[in-house]
């Protein structure tokens, strides 16, 4: 019987006792012979070896929520005078390794020394293109924010950063951050895994984040399911003035469809959640997948006009995309 390395808990209806699994519904993970057959017959679109990204200076601090796309999924969240980033990921590879792997081809939009003052890091999951360990050693030997995670991620980021301050929860748990500001773990459907032997051990999720009479929703990695988790989502928490949704790394859909929504499927999120309005991060830094780099922000501009929604509701945010509560968005390419 194999042994959880990073949590000990009862089972529940998404933890066996040794692994997390999704289940809405419960999904056929992915084999070795599934990703040796991928790459055998993968057709990817071709790709920039660089691409240029806009570069902003954000403010210090803001009352009103201001969100910048930092590239990826990282992306900055300021509001109630707090400064937020999710999964925070400054390094040039997405990777174990130094020297192979998959390469940033756009840089952050903001240069890590202009980073703000982080008070708080919502960690979803531990793939290396969202737990970049060598970024938050940074933070924390800068800011020491608090790092909020799934279950079993704790432990790894307290053995790679044994002064970190980390908070973990499980699915539906809540954390109070400051009187304005409470973060609540919500389900994703995906999966996790740092190494061969640890495959779905540490549990991954995204965050809906109540700061003062707002709600900003993070996905961080999710598949579509069969959508009943993102009516769940709405009925728990309400539905999002801003929804952080993942556009990019979904082709070929038979080996992606589990564990990474496409921009239609990420539409279906934006209604099923009635948010009111979204902005597609996930695409266009890391080539993950086989589609081209600018087809998930294509693939969204046709599928939103398909649905008659009109595109500023729903826009590809770019490195450099800015949105504020009290402001037209800016930046971009």
């Amino acid at each position: 019987m194999p042994r959880n390395r990073y949590h000990s808990g009862p089972a529940t209806d998404h933890f066996d006792g040794v692994r997390f699994f999704n289940n809405s519904p419960p999904t056929h993970y992915k084999s070795l012979g599934d990703l040796l057959r991928w790459r055998r017959t993968s057709r990817p679109a071709p790709w920039p070896d660089r691409a240029p990204a806009a570069l902003v200076t954000p403010v210090a601090r803001s009352a009103a929520t201001r969100i910048t796309i930092i590239g990826h999924a990282t992306v900055l969240i300021q509001t109630c005078g707090l400064n937020i980033v999710s999964d925070p990921m400054w390094s040039e590879r997405a990777t174990p390794l130094s020297f192979v792997g998959p390469k940033r081809v756009s840089p952050p939009s903001i240069a890590f020394d202009d980073l703000p003052p982080i008070d708080v890091v919502l960690l979803s999951h531990n793939h290396y293109d969202h737990f970049d360990v060598a970024t938050l050693t940074r933070l924390v030997g800068r800011d020491d924010p608090v790092i909020l995670t799934p279950l079993g991620n704790d432990a790894i980021v307290r053995r790679f950063i044994p002064r970190a301050r980390v908070v973990c929860g499980d699915w539906w748990d809540r954390r109070r951050i400051a009187d304005d500001l409470e973060v609540t773990f919500v389900p994703a459907q995906h999966w996790s895994a740092r190494g061969i032997f640890d495959r779905r051990m540490a549990l991954w999720c995204g965050f809906a984040v109540r700061a003062g009479s707002e709600l900003i929703y993070f996905a961080g990695d999710t598949g579509y399911g069969d959508g009943s988790l993102f009516d769940a989502i709405r009925r728990c928490i309400g539905s999002p003035d801003v929804a952080l949704l993942p556009i990019g790394a979904y082709a070929p859909r038979w080996f992606m469809r589990e564990q990474h929504v496409n921009p239609e499927e990420a539409i279906m999120i934006f209604e099923a959640l009635q948010a009111k309005r979204a902005i597609g991060i996930h695409w266009g830094v890391f080539r993950l997948s086989d589609e081209g780099w600018a087809e998930p922000r294509e693939a969204l501009a046709r599928a939103l006009a398909d649905r008659k929604i009109e595109p500023g509701r729903f826009p590809a945010g770019e490195p450099g995309y800015v949105w504020s509560a009290q402001a037209a968005p800016s930046g971009g390419r």
